[in-house]
């Protein structure tokens, strides 16, 4: 059973837990930083509710930091990022952590996509040039954004990408607002078209570790139990995680089967079938998995739907710290990533692992976190018989791409 958490009623009932169970030395949110009082001393910019203090940057308009309390009642970082926002424009390795790709999310298959008739080449930066990856090498994540507002609870981003960036046709002008409620964080992206017609499809790149890497028996999130109660099916993908057109059942006790029960992240991990569900040679999860809320078939219409009253996409918890995390969206489907590209370079911050014990190197391990995507079928644009080019090109006078996701944390009794 899970509820909510409600600090200012559950006082007693927290400090009775953490004297139960000792909690381990944590790091602390930067002091200089006051909610809607512009950047930190590390370039951040702090917005917070009751049981959420979240962290953003303007490069990328990424989250940079997002404090939830554990079971205990101590605040845990619960996404990857790193200390000092100088550094993500320097990071050569770029992982794309907490940005928002674009203007075209995820994979472009040969780089390229017709509209009426023309053919379009854009950058192609993976795969010795065989697709394009999150809208190219200087996509919207590589960028600094605009500050346009900044309240105790809210920021806002801004962005103008000319016509031509990166191959793509036609400016787009975009807008991406956080903001937080009692444990909650909304995510509201907003992107316009404004003199040609242009695919457009945005996401939210967060990693997570609900334990925030101060778990005593591994740093890793394999021990996260995922459910995904309306992902019963996924895109068929070739080697480089390219779709192929088919679209794949998730059968029932399967390694992609997240639907009919929750279970651990790692828990198929011995299963052959795992090997290259990830990508050739990869075991593990880079799988674009559907929601089936919204109609019969493939891209069901969904007339009247409210994605706000069907109940989360997705929920992930850690036994360990007692954190949930529920995830809601508008979005058809979401990309699930089980960090198996982490090879112990990428430092975690100041304010995640343990202090007092220098026999765990302090960085991301293989498989240490989760990304989930949420989106539209990646490279739509590419596959016209699932239906959604028309739900991924927009043109001047169209309504605007938008994408709206929230995260809402509770704690497991």
């Amino acid at each position: 059973m899970f509820t909510p958490i409600l600090l200012g009623q559950l006082t007693f009932l927290l400090a009775a837990s953490a004297l139960a169970h000792p909690q381990p030395t944590y790091g602390a949110p930067s002091s200089s930083a006051t909610p809607g009082g512009g950047p930190d001393a590390d370039g951040k910019y702090l917005i917070s509710a009751e049981g959420i203090e979240a962290y953003f940057i303007p490069y990328g308009a990424s989250i940079s930091n997002l404090f939830v309390p554990d079971r205990g009642g101590a605040m845990r970082d619960v996404v990857l990022g790193f200390d000092n926002a100088s550094y993500y424009s320097i990071d050569e390795a770029h992982p794309h952590l907490g940005g928002v790709p674009g203007r075209y999310a995820n994979r472009i298959k040969n780089a390229s996509f017709e509209i009426d008739g023309e053919v379009y080449h854009v950058d192609a930066n993976e795969n010795d040039g065989l697709d394009t990856l999150h809208g190219g090498s200087n996509g919207w994540d590589w960028r600094n954004w605009t500050v346009v507002a900044h309240t105790p609870d809210s920021i806002t981003f801004s962005l103008v990408d000319p016509d031509g960036e990166m191959g793509f046709p036609g400016e787009v002008v975009s807008y991406v607002t956080y903001s937080v409620s009692p444990h909650t964080w909304h995510i509201r992206m907003t992107a316009l078209a404004t003199t040609k017609k242009t695919p457009i499809m945005l996401t939210s790149h967060t990693y997570w570790n609900l334990d925030a890497f101060q778990n005593p028996s591994t740093p890793t999130a394999l021990n996260h139990t995922l459910h995904l109660p309306y992902s019963g099916q996924r895109l068929a993908v070739d080697g480089i995680l390219i779709p192929t057109g088919p679209v794949l059942p998730n059968e029932p006790g399967s390694v992609n089967d997240f639907w009919s029960a929750p279970k651990h992240v790692g828990a198929n991990f011995s299963s052959p079938e795992l090997l290259g569900n990830c990508g050739a040679g990869c075991t593990g999860y880079d799988n674009c998995f559907l929601l089936d809320r919204f109609g019969a078939g493939v891209g069901g219409a969904g007339a009247g739907f409210d994605w706000r009253e069907k109940g989360p996409v997705a929920e992930v918890a850690s036994a360990d710290s007692g954190i949930r995390l529920g995830l809601w969206t508008d979005q058809r489907a979401f990309q699930v990533y089980s960090c198996g590209g982490q090879n112990g370079t990428l430092p975690i911050k100041e304010t995640q692992g343990f202090f007092d014990d220098d026999s765990r190197p302090r960085v991301v391990p293989q498989y240490g976190c989760l990304v989930l995507e949420v989106q539209d079928y990646i490279d739509g644009i590419n596959n016209p018989a699932w239906g959604r080019k028309q739900a991924q090109i927009y043109g001047p006078g169209d309504d605007p791409h938008v994408v709206e996701a929230m995260y809402v944390f509770s704690v497991d009794e």
